[in-house]
């Protein structure tokens, strides 16, 4: 807004005369009349020059913007608001930081399930049946006919059930680690026990435990351990040619748990 000096200058400038009326008080003493010397003054400028000089100081000053041009806000950087920073949109300026996209939450997955019957003859060999059911007497007395005849004098120890999931619901991520990890934790708490595995031996088949025990070339690379599979106990009471192709494997079984047991006792 111009001030009211400011104006009065613009308008002498024009060549405008500003006229300021002048009263008389009541009763006041009517003012004597004299001859005023004009002051000496250089010679004025003409109205047109002293306008443009005007203009040109006020265009010097420094004078405050109520708001930017149109051009100065294509000019101007852009810079990202707190909206778009928000959004997580990356900031183009140099040495800004950067905000990273929130990673999206893995969806859930269904979890592998298999159940096996365990046992550990003498802390020492895991024996393996894959399924839901425990062993019937059949099956157990063949079992402990194999044992005695690859001359191993443990009794039939007694099995005990594991399933996994071991509880339902529960997120999932990696079906196929998570069940990994959850049967190694089991032969890990079982040396609370006593068992000490040397071997594994599994009778019977099961297509997603196999994927987790990973049994390959004699070995289970899971637990560490020499591996055997073979049928299930119920396949070979009603097959006698499934027992005679076990034959072989039942002398290898001998030296291998008479290997161990001297060296034990040697220990000793």
């Amino acid at each position: 807004m111009t001030s009211e000096p400011q104006r009065l200058q613009y308008l002498e400038a024009m060549g405008l005369t500003a006229w300021v009326a002048r009263y008389a008080l009541p009763n006041a003493r009517p003012t004597e009349a004299c001859d005023w010397a004009p002051p000496e003054t250089p010679a004025a400028e003409p109205p047109g020059e002293r306008l443009h000089a005007l203009l040109d100081e006020a265009a010097k000053a420094p004078a405050p913007r109520p708001a930017e041009s149109a051009q100065e806000r294509v000019e101007r950087p852009q810079r990202p608001g707190k909206a778009r920073a928000l959004l997580g949109e990356v900031p183009t300026e140099e040495g800004a930081p950067t905000a990273t996209p929130p990673a999206e939450p893995e969806a859930p997955r269904e979890a592998l399930r298999f159940a096996f019957q365990v046992a550990c003859l003498e802390g020492r060999w895991l024996l393996l049946l894959p399924g839901r059911q425990a062993p019937g007497r059949s099956e157990l007395a063949l079992l402990g006919n194999l044992l005695r005849a690859a001359g191993i004098p443990a009794g039939v120890p007694g099995f005990e059930a594991f399933r996994w999931p071991l509880e339902e619901g529960l997120p999932v991520t990696a079906p196929l680690e998570e069940a990994r990890e959850g049967l190694q934790a089991f032969v890990a708490g079982a040396h609370r026990r006593g068992w000490a595995p040397e071997r594994l031996l599994v009778f019977g088949g099961d297509e997603v435990l196999e994927r987790v025990l990973t049994l390959e070339a004699g070995q289970c690379p899971l637990l560490g351990l020499p591996a055997w599979q073979g049928p299930a106990l119920g396949e070979l009471a009603g097959s006698a040619e499934a027992k005679r192709a076990l034959l072989p494997r039942l002398d290898e079984w001998r030296r291998a748990w008479q290997a161990t047991t001297g060296e034990a006792e040697g220990d000793d």
